[in-house]
């Protein structure tokens, strides 16, 4: 009986509120609203964050995961040397692509994509796939090629994966999201992570 009762005082409280005058709200009803572009953002923002497989740049989380003391090593300058700079943004800084501005995104040419960075073989073209994501997408790496670490950037939960013969960023893998596959895995590169090697 004295949870009914509770409820009905709960209730009554409510009611009370709800029947306030109007001038109490009056402030509120007269402020001008927010451009409609300013309301979504948050949104947008949510969106625009779920469709990057890849964070932007994340100076910590990078440094964390090339700390497995890959074969090769070299210090900024010399990764400099060899890479491009959008290159070295992406495989030494963490970065990612614009999704579709890849050379391999739509590439379907039989061979084998490697790392830009060492020339390690990463994927076969017969694991390729086309996900619609903006970036290339694979199956399955060739075995022992890539690392995985656990990467919470931008609040999302995801796997980065990294050149295991260098520690370059590669991108992300994503898991059970049905494409097939045995693992029914998404490994999404970045394009510009990958040269490709064609038989």
């Amino acid at each position: 009986m004295r949870p009914l009762i509770a409820g009905t005082r709960i209730l009554c409280s409510i009611s009370k509120n709800l029947a306030a005058p109007i001038h109490k709200y009056k402030a509120a009803i007269s402020r001008p609203l927010p451009h409609p572009f300013l309301l979504n953002a948050p949104r947008r923002l949510l969106l625009m964050g779920s469709s990057f497989s890849t964070s932007t740049t994340n100076q910590t989380n990078c440094k964390m995961s090339t700390s497995t003391n890959p074969p090769v090593q070299k210090s900024d300058d010399e990764w400099r040397a060899i890479l491009s700079p959008e290159q070295f943004r992406v495989l030494r800084a963490c970065g990612t692509e614009p999704p579709n501005s890849g050379t391999h995104s739509h590439h379907t040419s039989p061979g084998v994509y490697t790392c830009v960075g060492c020339g390690a073989p990463l994927y076969t073209s017969t694991s390729k796939f086309d996900s619609g994501c903006g970036w290339p997408a694979f199956f399955e790496s060739v075995p022992g090629a890539i690392n995985r670490r656990e990467d919470g950037a931008l609040g999302m939960r995801r796997t980065e994966i990294t050149c295991a013969n260098c520690g370059g960023h590669l991108g992300h893998v994503f898991k059970g999201e049905g494409f097939g596959g045995a693992a029914d895995e998404r490994h999404c590169v970045n394009s510009v992570s990958l040269k490709f090697k064609g038989d």
